[in-house]
């Protein structure tokens, strides 16, 4: 139980650092003199580096020691944490966010993997798991108005002072408590894949962050795309060839991991999408102080951590497509209520619209991975569950970078009016509406009779062969 309240404590700072970061946006764009596309990047640089490295860090824990790792993730977050307190400008902030994410990524992997080690008997391990989930509810609900508080007492800086405690105190506890523990036959290392799965992902978003400002048509926007196709025509090609490759690409034909992937990109690429949009609207528009929009959104966390741990009792117990459909119609819901009917507009719309996101993302979380590794051999579940994983930083990636572009190409200077700020914005909550709709069908169509049958077929695939064979093995 020490060794799960430890890992626990990585998770918390990891995520609480996040939700707090939203609230702190509006502080942090007058004090550095930043545009919408520089408050997305303080959050982007974070997860496109997060999401880049999760599956590398998740190998290498496995292959030179898990404590090893997680230790070395402690100390580059806690310290990169400091760092960012002390920015003083938006570009050294993105570049320290971008170390804090090196140290994350070797966090929250790691600690799952330390946790399946250490709980090994199934209902325990269930239970550890389901503690582990409810930590995510708890800085859905607490980070808002912790970030708020101080944001508005002592000033943004002060968000990533949470992290130094809580990162040294679990350094100290992980020293003296945690086992090391290494994998019995650890994957290979890919670094083609990983360069490349970093061009794909961060040409992208560069390329969608600055198209408002500097046109489809320029020069460095069309470059980024040729970067971003060469590179994933790169990894397809590569990927296949390798027998430990990086990315199985067998595991794309089972339907449901492919519908959980999918599933987790447009579920998170709306939650990144909703905060951004509500931060700004509630301070920028509605001339809310920090710890005031904080308080604002409790709807929505409250409803996160009550849902998120009925959902995974429910995918416990009928499998994950009632949650999946209930999640998707919820959050398409909440993005039709400000898209149609100008939530921002009535304060009962506006906490109908909170409080409808909530459930569904309460409910959306804990069938992913349930789903992603159905029907999937144990020895590849560990694999599957990190590619879903990946899946969920580059949904908030991608939720940052098109809402705040398509914001961004609405509101022209960034001072608007509610009228403005409401027009503006319903292209982006047309988007999450769409987000919500494809997470309710691919729900359905993901979680049925003919899906499980492709997860079976993929699953022997496994059985058949390790690996992919390349060229010179044939």
């Amino acid at each position: 139980m020490l060794v799960l309240a430890i890992c626990c404590m990585s998770l918390l700072i990891v995520s609480l650092d996040n939700t707090v970061l939203n609230v702190a946006l509006p502080s942090m764009q007058k004090e550095l003199s930043a545009s919408v596309s520089g408050m997305q990047w303080t959050i982007d640089a974070y997860t496109l580096v997060l999401a880049s490295l999760l599956m590398l860090a998740g190998s290498t824990a496995d292959r030179i020691g898990r404590r090893r790792v997680f230790q070395a993730g402690l100390v580059v977050f806690t310290v990169s944490s400091a760092l960012c307190s002390m920015a003083p400008s938006l570009s050294w902030l993105v570049a320290f966010r971008m170390l804090q994410a090196v140290g994350g990524s070797m966090l929250n992997p790691v600690a799952m993997s330390i946790i399946t080690n250490t709980f090994t008997e199934p209902k325990e391990r269930a239970r550890a798991i389901g503690v582990w989930g409810g930590v995510v509810g708890i800085s859905m609900a607490a980070g808002p108005v912790v970030g708020g508080l101080l944001v508005q007492s002592v000033g943004w800086r002060s968000i990533f002072w949470i992290n130094l405690p809580v990162g040294l105190a679990a350094l100290l506890l992980t020293i003296r408590y945690v086992p090391e523990s290494r994998a019995p036959e650890p994957r290979r290392p890919d670094p083609v894949g990983q360069l490349l799965v970093i061009g794909v992902l961060g040409a992208v978003t560069y390329a969608i962050i600055e198209t408002p400002g500097a046109g489809w048509d320029s020069p460095l926007i069309i470059g980024c795309a040729a970067v971003a196709a060469a590179s994933l025509a790169g990894l397809l090609y590569y990927e296949r060839r390798r027998v430990q490759p990086l990315i199985d690409l067998r595991f794309f034909r089972s339907a449901p991991f492919s519908g959980a992937t999918v599933i987790a990109v447009c579920a998170f690429a709306s939650l990144s999408g909703f905060l951004f949009l509500n931060t700004l609207y509630l301070q920028n528009v509605r001339g809310l102080s920090a710890l005031h929009a904080g308080l604002w959104m409790l709807p929505m966390a409250a409803m996160t951590l009550v849902f998120a741990p009925l959902s995974g009792r429910l995918v416990g117990s009928r499998g994950p497509r009632p949650s999946l459909l209930c999640a998707g119609a919820a959050m398409a819901a909440s993005g039709l209520v400000f898209a149609v009917f100008d939530g921002e507009s009535h304060v009962p719309l506006l906490f109908t619209g909170y409080v409808l996101f909530g459930v569904g993302f309460g409910l959306v979380n804990a069938p992913i991975t349930n789903t992603a590794v159905s029907g999937m051999p144990r020895s590849q579940a560990g694999v599957a569950a990190a590619v879903a994983s990946t899946s969920r930083q580059v949904g908030g990636s991608l939720g940052v970078a098109v809402i705040g572009a398509v914001l961004a190409s609405g509101v022209g200077g960034g001072h608007y009016s509610l009228g403005g700020f409401t027009d503006a914005s319903r292209p982006a909550w047309w988007i999450i509406t769409g987000c919500g709709t494809a997470v309710l069908l691919l729900g359905a169509v993901t979680t049925g009779r003919w899906a499980k049958g492709t997860a079976r077929h993929a699953a022997v695939l496994f059985e058949e062969s390790p690996g992919p064979r390349t060229s010179a093995s044939s």
